[in-house]
């Protein structure tokens, strides 16, 4: 549970999977709840949390303007 969650911007990636984002988004609900696998009660609010930091992750990446990078 403690490693770090990675760079998903240029230039530290190149290509971003969905996969990586919501690998990212485990880590993250991981960390802040404190559990690796939750409890079956909590299991639903758990994989909604993964659902919507890996969404607010993906809008975050998709807004970014990097510049030197691209063409930018």
């Amino acid at each position: 549970m403690c490693r770090n969650i990675k760079t998903l911007r240029p230039p530290y990636a190149g290509t971003v999977t969905e996969d990586d984002m919501r690998a990212a988004a485990l880590q993250y609900v991981r960390k802040v709840s404190g559990f690796r696998a939750p409890a079956a009660h909590n299991q639903a609010a758990f994989d909604e949390a993964v659902e919507r930091v890996t969404a607010a992750t993906r809008e975050l990446l998709d807004a970014l303007v990097v510049k030197g990078a691209h063409g930018n």
